[in-house]
């Protein structure tokens, strides 16, 4: 192990244990490792929380080529996905939940372009600004389910289709409801999601009241952008790529859930 001094963002050897089967794409021993795979994990871990330039990764971290580099290899092997929906099976069992949900949120938030991304982006006239959109969909609890990103200017009702297979796909075909806002509405996009076996229940705004109003069922999805947020790679669209912000969503929810089942899991054991 290194010698370095920690950082707050280093994986702990309780994590570490869960994630190292899905991070190991090759053996430890292999040839072409140069450096130790959970430094580079941290070193992920490190930028996705601080929102750094991958140039101006600490010295005391691996090279940000080779974090970089394998980054790009975990992303497209799909293990951040894995990580996070073995999470979500294995937090909804520990609530008395079945491990498959069948409800689910969908929602979207803005990201605000930069000179990376501004030439794929979109305006989104409702929040006044020029990014991309990230399309997400949780479970009731808040778990990360299915996530796409388009540019902005794109409606989230035109998303459905895509949205719903995916979820679908993550979870087996158990879901059979979603609760949406008003961007969803239309018949379009209740025969698309209809087409893969959800319905769809829009949740509207109290017109008798004013001001901010914490909506039923759809506060939860809410939360998971302000989560996210918490991770400043993401408070913008910093990528030149939609599928790199759509995984590193999934390396920031499976740092959270990951965090969450490792809590639940030493409060069991100091009870037993």
């Amino acid at each position: 192990m290194t010698t370095r001094k920690p950082y707050p963002s280093d994986v702990s050897d309780e994590e570490w244990a869960f994630v190292v089967p899905y991070l190991a794409l090759v053996r430890e021993d292999a040839p072409q490792r140069t450096h130790q795979l959970r430094e580079v994990f941290n070193g992920l871990r490190w930028v996705v929380r601080t929102g750094s330039p991958w140039r101006y990764m600490p010295h005391d971290l691996p090279p940000w080529e080779a974090v970089y580099q394998q980054t790009r290899r975990w992303l497209k092997a799909g293990v951040f996905e894995a990580m996070v929906h073995d999470l979500r099976a294995l937090l909804r069992l520990t609530e008395g939940r079945a491990p498959e949900p069948t409800a689910a949120i969908f929602d979207s938030r803005t990201l605000r372009s930069t000179p990376e991304s501004g030439a794929r982006g979109g305006y989104d006239g409702a929040k006044r600004k020029k990014g991309s959109k990230v399309h997400a969909a949780v479970d009731t609890l808040g778990h990360l389910l299915a996530l796409l990103v388009t540019p902005a200017d794109e409606q989230d009702r035109e998303q459905v289709s895509e949205l719903a297979e995916a979820v679908q796909e993550a979870t087996g075909e158990s879901v059979e409801l979603a609760y949406v806002d008003q961007g969803y509405t239309g018949e379009r996009a209740d025969g698309e999601a209809r087409a893969h076996g959800i319905r769809l229940e829009v949740v509207k705004h109290p017109e008798a009241r004013r001001g901010f109003v914490l909506l039923p069922r759809r506060w939860v999805v809410e939360r998971d952008f302000a989560w996210a947020s918490r991770f400043r790679r993401l408070v913008k669209d910093y990528e030149r790529l939609p599928q790199t912000v759509a995984g590193l969503h999934f390396v920031a929810f499976a740092c959270l859930f990951l965090h969450r089942a490792i809590s639940i899991m030493g409060q069991v054991h100091n009870t037993l």
